[in-house]
C-alpha cells in the first residue's frame, strides 16, 4: 500500500527549469512588463491605484543595465516616464524620471522565486526632494506573454 505525503509548496522554491532569482541577468528584464501599483498603507493588488506597462531595453551607455519607458494610469490622467536600472543578485532597482533629467521616484524590489524570472515585487517611493503628496506604493511587474 502506497502512502501519499502532501508537502506544502513554498513561494520561495523556484519551479524546475527556472533561473534562481540570485542568478537573474539584466538581459532577462528586456521586454514588456505589465504593472500594478497600490498604496502601501491601503489598497491591494486586486484593487490597484494605477496600472500600466514598462518596456525595458538594453541601456546604451551602461552594460548590464536597462533603460526603458513607463506608461501608467493616474487619477485624472496618464503618466509617462523614462526609467533606468538593473537587477543584481535578484534585487531590482530602478530610477524614474518624467523629464529625463530630474528623478521622480525610485523602485526597489526583488525577483520572486516562484515567478521564474517573470515577476518582480517591491515598493515605489517618491525620490528625495520630491513633493510629499505622492504615497509609497507597492508594485508587481509581470512579464507580458510572449516576452521571454
Amino acid at each position: 500500500m502506497a502512502l501519499a505525503i502532501s508537502l506544502p509548496a513554498t513561494a520561495q522554491t523556484p519551479a524546475v527549469g527556472c533561473t534562481s532569482p540570485a542568478d537573474m541577468a539584466p538581459a532577462q528584464l528586456y521586454g514588456l512588463w505589465q504593472l500594478v501599483l497600490w498604496p502601501q498603507t491601503s489598497g491591494s493588488e486586486a484593487a490597484p491605484a494605477s496600472t500600466g506597462a514598462l518596456l525595458f531595453e538594453r541601456h546604451p551607455e551602461y552594460p548590464g543595465s536597462v533603460r526603458g519607458s513607463l506608461k501608467r494610469s493616474t487619477p485624472g490622467n496618464d503618466r509617462q516616464a523614462l526609467v533606468s536600472g538593473d537587477v543584481t543578485s535578484g534585487e531590482f532597482n530602478l530610477d524614474e524620471s518624467a523629464d529625463g533629467v530630474n528623478m521622480d521616484a525610485v523602485w526597489e524590489g526583488n525577483a520572486t522565486a516562484s515567478g521564474c524570472g517573470q515577476e518582480l515585487r517591491g515598493i515605489r517611493r517618491p525620490a528625495e526632494g520630491r513633493p510629499a503628496g505622492e504615497p509609497v506604493m507597492n508594485f508587481v511587474l509581470k512579464k507580458a506573454p510572449g516576452w521571454r
